[in-house]
């Protein structure tokens, strides 16, 4: 069992230069992007919406162009194959929510999770096509593979169309509300802030939202009838509206050092903010940005998480689940009384040689950035017990 000193991202602290990472692979995802799932309605939303756009995007931009009314096309046709089954398909299982910020080890314990053959889980094609993947996925996935990278841009986990992905990529081109629209506009919160917690849109918006969430749900049970497991960090924010929509659901929330977040959560967003936007990556506020979302993360879901019903919430640390995930997910079964730990637990024992194999980004924090991040994030140092690792006689961080 790791101290709490330890984390998934080796930091220490030296005395100058901000947090370096792993370079940012270039186009390491190839031409495609989150756009290129939308339909043409969509797209000319989007335009219309002004984001920054450079000539330099333009081989992305003309090709989301190309893409949009056949996009458009098939969630038509698909509609007139599937709309009255989807109507009808009832959601028969709880949901399983997995909760926690980016970056807090939400993708490892996703992938753990759904190793299990009794649960299913929305794939990256289901989420980059959530209006049409009834009717393509089965052919347009073999056509387009070959465009993938083997690994994710912002790291170095497995990439393909099958593998496990976050529906909040789906919920953005299906709502128009979400947080990920900031990858567009990622000089302007004002596009997407309201859309985390989603306390400040309007009823007609959120009745329109949760509509669409179950509308991809049922078309993920029509795939599998099985209880669903769903990993995005702004469903983290969102307990109340999950409870009032699935009040048997169950919910496991990851948590892990500050620093770790922090770093990776920076890397995460220059990688994403390269790989998605339209327009010259813009870098200046990143470290406000996280700085802020995390606050805001934690704070609302410490404030809600007494909402769910005893027995439907485990929390993890993700320092444990990398020393020991058969112990962490047997744990996770446990306490949610989920049923199949003799089918999964085979499918992770098989599975452990690729996670020691994993590498994971290092970065180096100057000791002012350290005690920066300390300085906002101490509620969660504090309640998650890590430990500061910092000279106490430091200046604060206001004078750097």
């Amino acid at each position: 069992m790791p101290s709490p000193s330890s984390s998934g991202d080796p930091v220490r602290p030296v005395p100058t230069s901000p947090a370096k990472a792993v370079p940012t692979k270039p186009n390491a995802r190839g031409l495609l992007c989150i756009w290129h799932g939308a339909g043409l309605g969509f797209w000319l939303w989007l335009l219309a919406s002004r984001p920054p756009i450079s000539w330099r995007q333009w081989l992305r931009i003309a090709s989301i162009t190309a893409l949009a009314p056949l996009n458009s096309l098939s969630n038509f046709l698909e509609w007139v194959v599937y709309g009255r089954r989807i109507a009808r398909q009832k959601i028969e299982h709880p949901p399983i929510f997995i909760l926690g910020h980016w970056r807090s080890g939400t993708t490892l314990l996703h992938n753990l999770m759904t190793l299990d053959p009794g649960l299913t889980y929305s794939n990256l094609f289901q989420c980059v096509a959530p209006d049409n993947f009834l009717l393509t996925e089965s052919w347009v996935t073999h056509l387009t593979r070959w465009t993938l990278s083997k690994t994710r841009p912002m790291d170095n986990m497995a990439n393909d169309w099958a593998l496990p992905q976050e529906d909040e990529m789906a919920l953005v081109l299906m709502t128009k509300m979400s947080p990920y629209l900031m990858l567009a506009h990622q000089k302007d919160p004002s596009k997407y802030a309201r859309f985390f917690d989603m306390t400040d849109v309007t009823p007609a918006e959120r009745q329109y939202w949760q509509s669409a969430v179950l509308r991809f749900m049922k078309k993920l049970t029509m795939r599998a009838n099985k209880p669903i497991v769903l990993k995005s960090p702004p469903h983290t924010y969102r307990v109340p509206l999950l409870l009032e929509m699935f009040p048997n659901a169950k919910f496991v929330y990851i948590y892990r050092d500050p620093y770790a977040v922090f770093n990776s959560g920076v890397h995460l967003r220059r990688t994403l903010f390269l790989e998605n936007g339209l327009g010259e990556p813009y870098y200046d506020s990143l470290e406000d940005d996280v700085l802020h979302t995390y606050s805001h993360c934690f704070e609302r879901y410490e404030s809600t998480k007494h909402l769910i019903p005893a027995g439907q919430l485990h929390e993890v640390r993700f320092e444990d689940l990398e020393a020991d995930p058969l112990g962490q997910i047997k744990l996770v079964y446990e306490k949610l009384g989920l049923t199949g730990w003799p089918l999964v637990e085979p499918q992770i024992q098989q599975q452990l040689p690729e996670l020691l194999k994993y590498k994971k980004n290092k970065f180096e924090m100057a000791e002012a950035l350290m005690r920066r991040v300390y300085e906002a994030w101490k509620p969660s140092f504090d309640l998650y017990g890590y430990p500061s690792r910092l000279p106490e006689d430091g200046p604060p961080a206001s004078q750097h």
